[in-house]
């Protein structure tokens, strides 16, 4: 079952990949060519004739940045404070950002419209960076929080007694012993940033515009004939976050995982 859900999910992701090593007249051939000479004449291409596209990579690259460590920092504040604060405000609090993390983004977008406009950030790379924080800060207070839970609270209590800070405390030991529920927060919010096309639609005309737009609008126009040239943006736009992925596997699982065993 593994092996069909994984060749359900990568054939085409292989078959996008491959297809933009061919040139443009072998793409579609039947029966498919399997062995060919790889061509860069579609990446060429999409330099020559698609530079913003290279310019929405940048965004979305600034914006990733920026999102990530935005939800992260934010998150595990939030994720401490859950972890070793018990208090009836704090269980309502958590509560609500179940609540509202289960809205539907396009549910908020009309609303948040108006607001945006009305504070002049529209179509900036900051109100991407702040709306991608904002939508996944629930999520990964609830990884920090379960990630901070494997830490004793007697290492809290020695360093209490040994006359740190809360802060000392937050930055000496739990931030170094809780990396992996971070980098594990971090991946969630770099994949979503990175691919999200919705807010960016709505938020972002020219100046803030990230790669799944360019992507969108090479769809959308008479040139979408060139469909190698389509396929070389779907996979520089796919590497970036197919690589980190890849680094923070052996986080991603661990910090997903922490607090499973726990009696």
């Amino acid at each position: 079952m593994l092996l069909v859900v994984a060749l359900w999910s990568l054939t085409p992701i292989a078959v996008i990949v491959i297809s933009s090593f061919k040139l443009p007249r072998d793409i579609f051939v039947w029966p498919p060519t399997i062995l060919f000479w790889p061509s860069f004449a579609s990446y060429a291409g999409l330099w020559q004739r698609w530079p913003a596209f290279f310019n929405g990579l940048v965004n979305s690259a600034i914006v990733t940045l920026g999102a990530t460590v935005l939800a992260v920092a934010v998150a595990t504040f939030a994720g401490y404070t859950y972890s070793r604060y018990r208090s009836r405000l704090l269980s309502l609090s958590a509560f609500f950002m179940i609540l509202v993390r289960m809205l539907p983004p396009i549910v908020i977008s009309l609303p948040l419209f108006s607001m945006i406009n009305a504070v002049g950030l529209s179509d900036t790379r900051t109100v991407l960076i702040l709306l991608y924080a904002a939508f996944f800060v629930s999520l990964d207070s609830w990884i920090m929080k379960t990630a901070i839970d494997q830490i004793p609270r007697e290492l809290d209590e020695a360093a209490r007694v040994d006359g740190a800070t809360s802060w000392q405390i937050m930055r000496r030991v739990i931030l170094p012993l809780s990396i992996q529920g971070m980098i594990a927060a971090g991946v969630f919010v770099a994949v979503y940033a990175w691919n999200e096309f919705l807010f960016a639609f709505l938020f972002t005309t020219i100046n803030a515009k990230t790669a799944p737009l360019a992507v969108s609008e090479m769809i959308g126009t008479v040139e979408t004939g060139d469909w190698g040239v389509l396929f070389a943006a779907a996979t520089v736009q796919l590497v970036p976050v197919m690589v980190a992925v890849i680094l923070a596997q052996r986080y991603l699982i661990a910090g997903l995982t922490a607090g499973a065993l726990r009696g």
